[in-house]
């Protein structure tokens, strides 16, 4: 969410009645399913999916520009976060939204991509391309705009980076990736904003707000007054010559020792395991989901203490390959086992068949996941640009792909990821505990401390990082 959303939290009454009005809007159009949209494209190449409502009260724009934190420049990390801010400096147009409008403003930022969300009255629609298109034609790129939106966006970043769970994540995540963009926080640090300068987001905005790498989804509006608005207010978006492709050299074999950070000086200690995982377009990528979700059982059945514990296994896909992550808050004096239970349990999974119910269950909790969020009007319409975004065939395949998953999968796609794979672990605790239970059996070293050097791992057997050009 952008901090011009995240500032007002005086307007929290009204954005709640601005949600349940998108909630009765768009499941009176999409019901529990959800439909294909009239498809559209501007001669500029801005691609549109429509859902038309002649006579709508409540209408829905979201527009996604396909580039995100993954391109925030080398030690500037929240380049592009601070570039999304500045789209809609101005509290005035957070209060129009919600004070007129009856709706709410939101502008989000993840590795892959930025996307706006509008909601309100359907009588506002040309005013919501019009803020639209100044947004993205004429973005306050002021020396002054640019200082006062980083300061805030400084701000929120350090407030919101001190939990051990938050320093856990990142740490795994640059243990993992290195210098390659997934190992920054999207979001940026405190440090790298402040080397963000002006130059650097007018740069970012020629290279990226462009329309031919931008989706357009519009919920209530009829298809005339539609397209007749946006050929008249975005047909001057500027296109660019061509769309900037996703691809970076690839990461370096991570450390395989596992790195203390010095945390509370309490029991618990948030641990955090990775390897690399599988892009977000991958023909496995919901293999992979139902593994993690088998993973996830058989580590409990391993360790039944961690049941009643904060546990996840997840597969983080992106537009290139992500990574396939165990998290749990643990007793400190757990910790060597836990991470030995987390190399069974991939060993396992490597070597041995799943049962039919492990499958079923697994399959069972995923699909009622895509349930709940295709129930949700924001999610249908997210996924129908994440269709765009991450070139899928279409929003309807993940049950279809689902029910097709069978054990031969999950065994197939446990040993694309799991032999020979460099495991990246992090420990955030009271150090001298966990270097306690962690000393002879397993090799470490503790942020700030001299170690001696990492040992020589073999690299992985991965392919090439790269992604098809839209």
């Amino acid at each position: 969410m952008s901090i011009i959303s995240t500032g007002y939290l005086r307007k929290t009454a009204a954005c709640s009645l601005a949600v349940c009005l998108t909630l009765v809007l768009v499941q009176g159009i999409f019901g529990q399913t959800s439909p294909d949209p009239q498809r559209e494209r501007l001669l500029n190449g801005l691609r549109i999916l429509l859902w038309s409502r002649a006579g709508s009260p409540e209408i829905v724009v979201k527009l996604r520009i396909h580039s995100g934190a993954a391109f925030d420049l080398a030690g500037k990390a929240g380049e592009m976060a601070l570039l999304a801010d500045l789209l809609f400096p101005d509290r005035a147009t957070s209060d129009y939204f919600t004070d007129e409008a009856g709706g709410r403003l939101e502008v989000s930022t993840n590795y892959d991509s930025i996307t706006i969300t509008m909601q309100g009255r359907a009588s506002e629609f040309e005013r919501f391309v019009e803020l639209m298109r100044n947004a993205l034609l004429s973005t306050q790129l002021t020396p002054e705009t640019v200082a006062k939106l980083r300061a805030i966006r400084i701000k929120i970043v350090q407030e919101t980076a001190i939990s051990p769970s938050t320093v856990a994540d990142r740490a795994i995540a640059s243990r993992l990736f290195g210098d390659f963009p997934y190992g920054r926080p999207s979001g940026g640090s405190a440090e790298d904003l402040g080397r963000v300068e002006r130059g650097d987001l007018m740069y970012a905005r020629e290279r990226f707000l462009n329309s031919n790498n931008a989706t357009l989804a519009i919920v209530g509006v009829d298809k005339p007054r539609a397209m007749r608005v946006l050929r008249q207010l975005l047909g001057v978006w500027r296109k660019s010559e061509q769309v900037v492709p996703t691809t970076f050299r690839q990461p370096k074999t991570p450390d395989v020792r596992t790195l203390i950070i010095s945390g509370a000086s309490d029991q618990t200690a948030e641990i955090r395991l990775a390897l690399r995982g599988l892009a977000r377009s991958d023909t496995d990528f919901t293999a992979a989901s139902v593994l993690a979700i088998v993973a996830k059982h058989r580590l409990e059945e391993l360790m039944p203490e961690l049941v009643k514990k904060p546990l996840y296994v997840r597969n983080e896909a992106h537009t290139l390959p992500g990574m396939f992550i165990v998290g749990a808050s643990v007793n400190g004096s757990n910790v060597a086992d836990t991470i030995a239970a987390v190399r069974k349990v991939f060993d396992t999974l490597t070597k041995s068949p799943l049962t039919v119910g492990e499958l079923e269950r697994a399959k069972s909790e995923i699909g009622a996941e895509i349930t709940n969020l295709q129930s949700k009007p924001e999610s249908m319409l997210d996924e129908w640009l994440d269709a765009d975004t991450y070139h899928l065939a279409s929003v309807d395949d993940q049950q279809v792909a689902l029910r097709a998953v069978s054990q031969t999968d999950i065994q197939r796609v446990a040993t694309r990821l799991f032999p020979d794979a460099a495991l990246a672990s992090v420990v955030v605790g009271d150090a001298q505990k966990v270097k306690t239970a962690l000393e002879g059996r397993l090799q470490f070293e503790v942020m700030g401390e001299i170690s001696s050097p990492p040992p020589t791992t073999k690299p992985p057997n991965k392919p090439g990082i790269h992604a098809n050009p839209r």
